[in-house]
């Protein structure tokens, strides 16, 4: 297997790293201590074989770069990110797995959830449950859309114990998804508030517009171009959703509805597309987001 190298230099560290072609990386060596560390072991044969060649000519070979905007300074160029490494890839997450992750660290089993259901004792856990059930259902629609040369990533991770529950890439441009699962109810949006079962209002669409900024900052600071997001805010589980705002700025639609962005194009370029997808699947980039 034909592996990619590229050096990368950065916090004092000098390195050449071997990568798949799809940018995953399976091994590097350190130009310092002349150390070769595998990634995965299925490559390491490959591995040695592709850094071996370079090690005599490191000092020529050429540090990896984003694409620039024609005619912007080279002291204009994005930060780079490291290499990418299999624990920093977000790409294999499935939908809900932060609410999975809490779950499991919350040490409550099925039984012990089951009997506090039956006890109607109000909990943390059932509302986990509630969101991860919802990610699920959104994120197999979203999935969908991969044939259609969209880019899909679930729950990423940001600062302080947050995370998106899914982001799509892909022709139309960028849209952060927030699930909300409200099973057997009725949803009404209105300008300012949504609405559950006529009940208290709620900052979801508030909520949806800050976590688009939040993203949009985050992937404009790593590419040499600006990446708009729109915000979306998905109900899954509702019998009937009623949307009257007309000054929302969040597309809102029920779980199957999604399938309504698959034919926007015209935003971004496929290149574009794939180094979008590149940062966004990188877990560093959103380490301080």
């Amino acid at each position: 297997m034909e592996l990619k190298v590229t050096r990368w230099r950065r916090y004092g560290h000098d390195r050449l790293y071997a990568s798949l072609p799809g940018g995953t990386a399976v091994g590097w060596a350190d130009l310092t201590t002349g150390k070769i560390t595998i990634l995965r072991a299925e490559h390491s044969d490959d591995v040695i074989a592709a850094l071996t060649p370079h090690w005599s000519n490191s000092h020529d070979t050429a540090r990896p770069r984003y694409p620039r905007v024609p005619g912007t300074p080279e002291s204009e160029a994005p930060p780079e990110l490291p290499p990418l490494t299999p624990d920093d890839d977000l790409a294999d997450n499935p939908p809900g797995a932060a609410l999975r992750d809490r779950l499991v660290q919350s040490g409550a089993g099925w039984l012990k959830r089951t009997l506090a259901r039956l006890l109607r004792r109000p909990t943390e856990w059932e509302s986990w449950e509630k969101g991860l059930t919802g990610e699920k259902r959104v994120g197999a629609e979203l999935d969908r859309l991969a044939r259609h040369g969209w880019r899909v990533l679930h729950s990423i991770p940001l600062a302080n114990d947050v995370d998106i529950d899914h982001l799509l890439i892909g022709p139309g441009g960028v849209f952060s998804i927030n699930t909300k699962y409200h099973p057997k109810r009725s949803v009404w949006v209105g300008n300012d508030a949504v609405k559950v079962d006529h009940g208290k209002p709620r900052p979801y669409a508030r909520k949806s517009r800050a976590e688009a900024d939040r993203v949009s900052r985050v992937l404009g600071h790593y590419c040499a171009f600006p990446v708009p997001v729109e915000p979306v805010l998905v109900f899954a589980g509702v019998t009937d959703l009623k949307v009257v705002a007309t000054q929302l700025g969040v597309r809102v639609y029920q779980e199957r509805q999604v399938a309504s962005l698959a034919p926007l194009s015209g935003v971004l370029t496929p290149e574009q597309v794939e180094q979008v997808y590149h940062i966004a699947r990188h877990r560093q980039a959103w380490r301080l987001a």
